[in-house]
């Protein structure tokens, strides 16, 4: 008798074909592999597959498995390579090669500029380069940054600019940095990963607004459509926070949302209501189907019921701004659709794996995206283990049963997503099931009200008072939130897990979750074995904290921070304290506090400080800001780190003759000239010269 297992991965072929193309991937990222290699591996693996075609049908079924290995080394090389080609780093050609130089680059505008705090910034593709009036063929995707004039508007030579608007600008490109704070978020692999490297910071005189402009009439359709729906929620919804809600809710718009909203909603666990995802895609396809549901009823118009709800999820989409997060799930809901028309219950999970197959051969890359990792496994849990845990509780009452129902599948959705959640926030919110049991019902109204909105913006009267209608909802969803957040334990914060460690948390919920299910006895050791060698890595990474001795110089533009680490307690200094630094502290400095697991203290037994020099264990640290001067000693004292901070007026070589330095790092706000000075001073005097700007933070480990 065939086992269940067995019969699951029969009708489900696309799930290993997924696995073997996402291993290719990952490790062509991981190692670098030579397409060589892949070619080599594609190759055999073809030949081993069309071997079959010239075996007897007699023999087929003996290298059945011989056959499915090579279609898996097909998949697994084919991901590999196609990782390979969508590596910009390795285009030809591209914007930014050194072998071409280039003294203007013609670009056209993807998008219409954004405002930030001091510039404008637009994604922009480069059309060509000139040199010396000669004509270079250079592509690539950069991010342009304009300036913004007094005003805190577009420069007047640049007002004009909106998607499609061609400029000649100065060849000033610059290679996009992360922060390179341990732990801190890698803004250079994210921004790789969509296919840019490159940023250009413009002065007015910098570019050329021509009159010309390429456009896209579809993309062009998109852009509009877009803002007259943000124009429409700004115009009827009341409140400033309200009106960014709204626009994230319905379109996915994030430029107006509220950052301390966005943290609370994300301490309690229902940021995934403000991002266009599979549980927005999941009430427009209900709404759908409950449209679309007489066509069911007759045999005659039973198979327009799919294609009519599958076209109207991928309509909202394109009036959603046809955003990756939308495509992905309208791409998942489609196939799931799909799947259920054929009236076979293993094709869902077929389904799913098919659609995440599909958005990977487009780009390899979304593998890394959180929003693709959250959303399939929020959606595989859901199918694995709604059912079961809604089966846990049984109310009779109709209304308890469907706020339950709608509990249950928040829990199911927590249980697949809970590893990635703790290795991607480092946190865990302990009351999501009251926030969601809250949010999650008021955002499905809201989002409802907000498609009628757009439906009836024609009346004035009954927009006006629909508007009314979705503000205040929007409020009490709002001060719903904050109020759970607010209450005591409402987050665990400060969990750190590494890659192998969500492995095997993986493999323990898969091991306890199938021993529940089907009583199998090797599922409950193998789960006490996973979840063993998951509490044996904690636990070294724990001891390994613990005698750690680091001195750790912050990459935080404008300002000067460092972290004297001793075991897993931490002294701070620097001018990052503050009410007017929360961000600072939450995105350059939490980070790295829980990579280290330590947390700031008054003091440490280790440190002394006098004045701006610091004694850490056996290392001397001298800070120098502007307006510090330093008395010269009869004899020269040794400096383990000279950290300069600001923009002081100073020369190397007098510094040099009172102090025996052997470390340089810069932190401050200097010029790039006056750093590249102190930088050939200190090669000349062989001492190391660290610039956190460029290099990212510094970090010496006194172990």
């Amino acid at each position: 008798m065939e086992q269940p297992g067995h019969f699951f991965w029969k009708k489900s072929p696309f799930i290993k074909l997924l696995l073997a193309f996402a291993t290719g991937s990952w490790l062509q990222w991981q190692v670098q592999v030579s397409p060589i290699f892949w070619i080599i591996l594609l190759i055999s693996g073809s030949i081993f597959w069309g071997c079959n075609f010239f075996l007897p049908l007699f023999k087929l079924y003996r290298f059945r498995p011989v056959t499915g290995i090579s279609i898996l080394i097909i998949f697994l090389a084919a991901g590999g390579l196609l990782t390979r080609m969508k590596d910009i780093r390795y285009h030809p050609g591209r914007a930014g090669d050194p072998q071409y130089k280039a003294d203007f680059l013609l670009v056209k505008l993807n998008e219409n500029p954004v405002s930030k705090t001091n510039s404008f910034k637009a994604e922009a593709s480069v059309v060509t380069a000139f040199s010396k009036e000669k004509q270079i063929p250079l592509k690539g995707q950069i991010i342009l940054y304009f300036k913004k004039d007094s005003t805190g508007s577009l420069p007047a030579s640049a007002s004009s600019l909106s998607y499609g608007s061609c400029l000649l600008i100065k060849n000033n490109l610059q290679t996009i940095q992360s922060s390179g704070n341990p732990g801190g978020f890698d803004y250079a692999r994210y921004q790789l990963f969509r296919g840019i490297s490159l940023q250009c910071f413009l002065q007015p005189t910098h570019f050329l607004v021509l009159q010309e402009k390429k456009i896209n009439p579809l993309q062009q359709w998109l852009i509009s459509s877009r803002e007259r729906l943000v124009r429409l929620l700004r115009k009827y919804i009341p409140g400033e926070k309200e009106k960014g809600l709204a626009e994230a809710l319905l379109i996915g718009y994030k430029d107006d949302l509220d950052k301390d909203l966005v943290q609370s909603y994300s301490n309690t666990g229902v940021v995934h209501i403000i991002a266009i995802s599979g549980l927005h895609l999941g009430i427009i396809y209900w709404l759908l189907g409950l449209l679309f549901l007489p066509l069911l009823k007759k045999r005659k118009s039973k198979w327009l019921h799919p294609l009519l709800v599958i076209t109207g999820l991928w309509i909202f989409s394109l009036l959603a701004g046809a955003q990756p997060s939308v495509l992905r799930s309208a791409l998942m809901f489609s196939m799931i659709v799909a799947g259920e028309s054929l009236g076979r219950k293993n094709t869902t999970f077929n389904s799913l794996a098919c659609s995440a197959l599909i958005l990977l051969l487009i780009n390899p890359f979304w593998l890394w995206d959180l929003g693709f990792q959250l959303s399939y496994t929020a959606v595989a849990s859901i199918l694995i283990f709604m059912r079961p845990v809604y089966n846990l509780l049984y109310f009779p009452n109709k209304l308890v049963d469907f706020i339950w129902k709608m509990n249950a599948v928040t829990l199911a959705a927590q249980i697949l997503t809970l590893p990635l959640s703790i290795y991607h926030f480092h946190q865990f919110p302990t009351l999501f099931f009251l926030s969601n049991l809250l949010a999650v019902p008021l955002s499905s109204i809201i989002l409802l009200a907000a498609i009628l909105l757009c439906v009836i913006a024609w009346l004035p009267g009954p927009a006006f008072l629909l508007g009314q209608l979705i503000g205040w909802l929007i409020r009490m969803m709002n001060h719903a939130v904050t109020s759970i957040e607010k209450l005591p334990g409402a987050v665990w914060d400060g969990l750190l897990i590494n890659q192998v460690q969500v492995v095997f948390l993986f493999g323990s919920i898969a091991c306890f979750s199938y021993w529940l299910m089907e009583k199998r006895s090797k599922a409950l050791k193998a789960g006490l074995l996973t979840t063993c060698c998951f509490l044996l890595i904690r636990s070294y990474s724990f001891l390994q904290s613990e005698k750690q001795k680091k001195i750790i110089v912050y990459n935080v533009p404008g300002k000067t921070a460092i972290d004297f680490i001793d075991g897993r307690n931490l002294f701070h200094t620097g001018n990052t304290n503050g009410a007017v630094n929360d961000f600072i502290q939450q995105f350059h400095l939490r980070p790295s506090r829980i990579i280290q697991r330590a947390k700031p203290v008054a003091s440490l037994p280790e440190l002394r400080q006098q004045h701006n020099m610091f004694a850490f264990h056996d290392k001397r640290i001298l800070l120098l800001s502007p307006g510090y001067q330093y008395a010269p000693t009869a004899k020269r004292q040794k400096i383990d780190v000279l950290i300069i901070s600001g923009n002081p007026r100073l020369y190397m070589s007098q510094l040099i003759a009172a102090l025996d330095i052997r470390q340089v790092v810069s932190v401050g706000t200097a010029p790039a000239w006056k750093k590249n000075y102190w930088l050939k001073d200190c090669d000349s005097l062989q001492i190391p010269f660290h610039d956190v700007s460029t290099k990212g933070a510094f970090v010496m480990n006194l172990n």
